[in-house]
């Protein structure tokens, strides 16, 4: 039975009825709530436990698969897991999180109709909280940057980016301009994480591909640009490995820049900490991520970087009845090894990174102690074996690091694939992304710019007599 003790938030269902609040849909977020589905099935029918899924979007992005879904590999559809399906046993509510308040277990949230209705935000009460809204991009007060650049953590970035580079190449095929055409063909990326470069490989790959359909672009025309603050790229596959990657993209012409910061793109021009100017009309963002804002506008305690300070059982330090894990936890790493020594003592001190691999792993734990917390049982650390890292650098091209095994080119890119294929949620999606694969694989690339999906009335907007929006950066 689950336990009565707790404090008991109103419910729509039973008075009794203890209230499982999980801010966030994603990894995290639907991961532990679909543990929490599958866990308590029998307490969900009786009524005995709710579950509530508050989050921004009706769906979970599976981020690793971005890069593709930019280059056209996979369709933006399968990229994203739709929430009320694969959570049918829990409630869930589109809207944000504004504050908690879990000395008194309320949250505060708005929805997409709040404005509408104009009554402000709502409050929610709670029994158990598992706070998982994720992270969101870290900005540098970089000149220009809020006008001209773009992110890349989102579905609608990865495929608002895919238009803009084809519609780059479209404006630069037609241009007489000679200044006009050089921004054109100018891409620049920052960032050396997965993101920064797996993205900058998948579309260099793609826009590789797609010059033998211009008449007058050449692959030579192009210029990428990987900006990277740090002496190194893709540090999670290990320095070797990182060596190779550089070396790699250098060989296809990309210009990598290590140790280098952007220090403005005003006006359409890169300048960066070397002295270099790029007039581009492509600025790729993908420097990091900060905590979500939510973290600050709650009474729960943080670390100096803004996350939650979490225990290994993945309970919020110093309160009751509250859960972390994923990119907004600071969840001590108590076996942590390293690309460069797996099978090394532990690091005192060392947290979990914020990534794919633990967040996954985390929420089937916590979802597990939640559980166990209901039923008076015992909790049970958060401990991952090793396995390594995978990164793409377009197609058939990749690195990887797993097992201790160094793996380049090929076998390296089609372990990629195997490992994020496993990894992907729902039968569904995994037989969907393999059907694209194999269709990619007998056919020809789409090279098709949709960007007028981003003003869908913009032509209707003009023929009644409005004016055309203006081209987005």
């Amino acid at each position: 039975m689950v336990k009565a003790a707790i404090s008991r938030g109103t419910s729509p269902a039973s008075p009794d009825c203890v209230r499982i609040l999980v801010v966030g849909g994603g990894y995290v977020g639907m991961y532990t709530a679909l543990r929490l589905q599958r866990k308590l099935k029998q307490e969900l029918r009786r009524g005995e436990v709710e579950i509530v899924v508050i989050t921004p979007d009706p769906y979970m992005t599976y981020q690793p698969f971005l890069p593709e879904a930019a280059a056209g590999s996979i369709s933006p559809r399968h990229v994203v897991v739709p929430l009320r399906r694969v959570l049918d046993k829990c409630h869930i509510l589109i809207g944000e999180v504004e504050s908690i308040e879990h000395a008194k277990r309320t949250a505060s949230f708005t929805t997409l109709a709040t404005e509408e209705e104009g009554t402000g935000a709502a409050r929610i009460t709670y029994d158990e909280l598992v706070l998982a809204p994720g992270s969101i991009a870290r900005t540098l007060p970089v000149p220009g940057l809020a006008e001209y650049a773009i992110g890349f953590k989102t579905v609608e970035e990865a495929i608002g980016l895919r238009n803009h580079v084809i519609e780059q190449m479209d404006i630069a095929s037609s241009t007489r301009d000679p200044a006009i055409r050089d921004a054109a063909l100018t891409y620049v990326f920052v960032g050396g994480g997965y993101a920064g470069v797996e993205a900058l490989g998948e579309l260099e790959d793609m826009a590789r591909y797609a010059t033998r359909y211009y008449h007058n672009i050449k692959a030579e025309d192009m210029k990428w640009i990987l900006v990277e603050a740090a002496g190194r790229i893709l540090p999670e596959v290990g320095e070797e490995m990182g060596k190779y990657t550089v070396r790699q993209l250098r060989r296809r012409n990309i210009d990598v820049r290590l140790e280098t910061r952007l220090d403005s793109c005003e006006d359409r021009v890169a300048v960066l900490s070397d002295g270099s100017r790029f007039p581009t009309r492509t600025v790729v963002w993908t420097a990091g991520v900060k905590p979500h804002p939510v973290l600050a506008a709650s009474d729960l305690p943080l670390n100096e970087r803004g996350r939650l300070k979490c225990t290994a059982q993945l309970t919020i330090e110093g309160t009751t009845h509250a859960w972390a894990a994923g990119d907004a936890a600071a969840v001590p790493d108590v076996t942590s090894p390293s690309a460069e020594n797996p099978g090394g003592p532990p690091e005192p001190g060392k947290e979990c990174a914020p990534n794919a691999q633990h967040a996954v792993r985390q929420a089937k734990v916590l979802g597990d102690n939640i559980v166990a917390s209901l039923r008076d049982k015992p909790l049970q650390e958060y401990r991952h074996k090793y396995v390594g890292s995978v990164a793409s650098l377009g197609l058939h091209k990749g690195v990887a690091h797993v097992y201790g095994r160094k793996l380049k080119g090929y076998p390296a890119w089609f372990m990629h694939r195997v490992y994020h294929l496993s990894r992907v949620p729902t039968i569904n999606r995994k037989f969907r992304v393999l059907a694209e694969w194999t269709l990619a694989g007998l056919f020809k690339r789409e090279i098709v710019s949709l960007g007028s999906l981003e003003h869908p009335r913009a032509e209707f907007e003009l023929a009644a007599g409005g004016e055309r929006p203006k081209e987005s950066p």
